[in-house]
C-alpha cells in the first residue's frame, strides 16, 4: 500500500512539474478587510494618474474602493442602495467610474441613475437620468444573457448613449438616450425600428466621437421564429441615429447560413460586423463572417467568411478525430474581446455559454430545481490586417462561473484563467482545463505566439484568501490587475 501511495505522490508531482511557471513577472498587494459583505466585483479602472478604482456590490451596498499605485487602499466608501435599485452596467473613462442602476418602484416604473465614482478625489454623485413606463414587470434594457447591449461610451469620452426596449403588447421598437459624459446632461433622445408588424432584435450598439449611434440587430420577417422553410427567417440592419436623422441598411450574407447575432467593432474609426454562421441553426457555429461599414454612406461591404479551422477541432477532439470532426459544427459562442495590436492584426476570442437547470435533492423527499450556468470552450482566432483568417484554436474547458480575461503583451496573447491544480494531459493529446471534484485548484497563464503556438504556463497555486477572479480584471499600462475573491480579507495581484 505504501508503495502505491509514493508512486501516486510522485505522479502528481511528475504532473505538476511538466507544467511551466508563467514568464509575467507576479506581485502579491497587502491584505484588506471590508466591513461588508462583498463578493463581487462590477468594474476596475485606473485613473491618468496610475490609481485604480474598484466599484463592488453588496445586498445593499456598492462599494468604491481606490487604490495607490502600490495597491495600498487609500479610500472606501459605502454607497447605501434602495431596496429595489438593481445594477445595469457600467463606463469609464479617464478619472471617472460610472455606474448604471435601475430602480423598479412598482411593475410598471422604472428609474435609471448614474453613480458617477471619480478616482482622483474618492468622491460619488447619484443622478437620475430618466424614468420609464413598462408592460408586465419588463426590463428596459435588451441582453439579459452573457453580453450586456444597452450601454456605450464614444471611444472619446465626450458622449455615452443608453438603448432601451419600448416593448408593447402589439409593437416593439428601442429608444436611445445620448448624455453628455461631463454634465449628464441630454443631448437628444431618437427611437428606432417602431414596427408594429416586425420584431426587432438588437444585438449591438456604438457611438461615436460626434454622437451619432449605430446598432446592429435582428429583423424578423414573419413571426419570431428563426427559421421558415428552412432558410433564415430575418434580415441583419445596421442603423445610424442622429439628434435630426435615421437611416438604416441591410446586411447582405449567404442564403444558407444562419448566423445568431453580430457584434460592432471600432479600430481606428472604422467599423465592422464579427460573428459566427451556421450552415443549420442560429446556435451552430461553422465558421466566422467578417463585414466593413462604411459608416458616413451607411453601405455594408461584401462580407468575408471562413470555416474554423482544423487546429479548432484538434484541440477539442485530438488529431485522430479532427479529420471527421472538422465538418460538425459547433455551438452557443459568444464574442468576448476583440483585440487588435499595432500592426492591425485581430485577435477574436469567444466563449461557449448556456444555461441548464437540474433537479436537486434535498435528501428529505423533496428537493427543487437549480440553474446551472456553464462557461466552456474558448475559442480564439486571428486575422491578419486585411481581415483574413490567420490561425484558429480552441481551449478545451468547463466551467460554471465566469472565468477568463485576455489582453495582448509583447506580441503575445495572454488568456488567464483558474483550473485545477494539475491541468488533465489527456492520453489522446488534448489538454483539459477544468477543476476535478475534490480537487484544489490554480491560476493559469496560457498563451499564444504570433504563429498560434500555445504554451500553458501556472501563476500559482489557490491558497486561502488568494483565489483570484480574472473576468474582473483590467489591463492598463502593462500590466494586469485582479482582485481575490472571498467575503474576507483580499488582495489584488498584479502581472506585468
Amino acid at each position: 500500500m505504501k508503495k502505491i501511495l509514493v508512486l501516486l505522490a510522485c505522479f502528481v508531482l511528475a504532473i505538476g512539474y511538466s507544467q511551466n511557471k508563467t514568464t509575467l513577472k507576479v506581485l502579491e498587494s497587502a491584505e484588506f478587510e471590508d466591513e461588508v459583505r462583498s463578493e463581487q466585483v462590477l468594474s476596475m479602472h485606473t485613473s491618468e494618474s496610475g490609481l485604480i478604482g474598484v466599484i463592488r456590490n453588496s445586498k445593499n451596498h456598492l462599494l468604491f474602493d481606490v487604490f495607490n499605485e502600490s495597491l495600498g487602499r487609500i479610500k472606501n466608501i459605502q454607497i447605501e442602495k434602495d431596496r429595489n435599485e438593481s445594477y445595469s452596467g457600467d463606463l469609464s473613462f479617464n478619472n471617472i467610474i460610472k455606474v448604471f442602476t435601475v430602480l423598479s418602484p412598482s411593475k410598471k416604473e422604472r428609474v435609471l441613475f448614474c453613480h458617477e465614482f471619480n478616482i482622483s478625489d474618492g468622491s460619488h454623485k447619484k443622478t437620475e437620468l430618466f424614468k420609464a413606463e413598462v408592460e408586465k414587470n419588463q426590463p428596459i434594457f435588451s441582453g439579459a444573457n452573457k453580453r450586456q447591449t444597452g450601454l456605450a461610451m464614444s471611444p472619446n469620452g465626450d458622449y455615452f448613449v443608453v438603448s432601451t426596449d419600448d416593448i408593447k403588447k402589439n409593437s416593439n421598437s428601442y429608444t436611445v438616450r445620448v448624455y453628455n459624459t461631463n454634465d449628464l446632461s441630454l443631448v437628444y433622445t431618437k427611437k428606432y425600428q417602431e414596427n408594429i408588424d416586425k420584431f426587432f432584435e438588437l444585438n449591438d450598439l456604438f457611438i461615436d466621437d460626434f454622437a451619432n449611434v449605430f446598432t446592429i440587430g435582428k429583423l424578423f420577417l414573419d413571426g419570431r421564429s428563426q427559421k421558415k422553410g428552412g432558410k433564415a427567417n430575418y434580415d441583419f440592419v445596421v442603423n445610424k441615429l442622429t439628434a435630426s436623422t435615421y437611416k438604416t441598411t441591410k446586411v447582405e450574407f449567404g442564403n444558407n447560413y444562419h448566423i445568431s447575432s453580430l457584434i460592432i467593432t471600432n479600430q481606428e474609426n472604422k467599423l465592422s460586423l464579427i460573428g459566427f454562421y451556421s450552415e443549420e441553426n442560429v446556435r451552430g457555429i461553422k465558421g466566422a463572417l467578417f463585414f466593413n461599414v462604411d459608416s458616413e454612406n451607411m453601405t455594408v461591404a461584401e462580407g468575408k467568411s471562413f470555416n474554423l479551422p482544423e487546429t479548432v477541432y484538434k484541440d477539442l477532439y485530438t488529431e485522430a478525430k479532427s479529420d471527421r470532426k472538422k465538418d460538425d459544427e459547433l455551438s452557443r459562442f459568444y464574442v468576448d474581446y476583440v483585440i487588435q495590436d499595432e500592426n492591425g492584426e485581430t485577435y477574436i476570442l469567444a466563449e461557449e455559454f448556456f444555461i441548464t437547470t437540474v433537479y436537486v435533492s434535498n435528501g428529505m423527499g423533496g428537493g427543487y430545481m437549480q440553474t446551472v450556468y456553464h462557461y466552456n470552450t474558448i475559442l480564439v482566432l486571428k486575422l491578419n490586417a486585411n481581415g483574413d483568417l490567420e490561425w484558429g484554436r480552441s481551449i478545451f474547458k468547463r466551467d460554471e462561473f465566469p472565468s477568463y480575461n485576455a489582453f495582448l503583451k509583447n506580441g503575445e496573447l495572454h488568456v488567464i484563467l483558474n483550473s485545477g491544480k494539475n491541468l488533465t494531459d489527456k492520453e489522446d493529446g488534448r489538454v483539459k482545463v477544468s477543476k476535478g471534484l475534490f480537487e484544489s485548484t490554480s491560476l493559469y497563464d496560457i498563451v499564444y505566439n504570433s504563429k498560434g503556438d500555445v504554451a500553458y504556463n501556472k501563476i500559482q497555486d489557490n491558497k486561502n484568501n488568494n483565489y483570484y477572479i480574472p473576468f474582473y480584471g483590467i489591463f492598463s499600462d502593462e500590466r494586469f490587475v485582479m482582485i481575490s475573491s472571498g467575503a474576507g480579507k483580499k488582495q489584488f495581484l498584479i502581472l506585468e
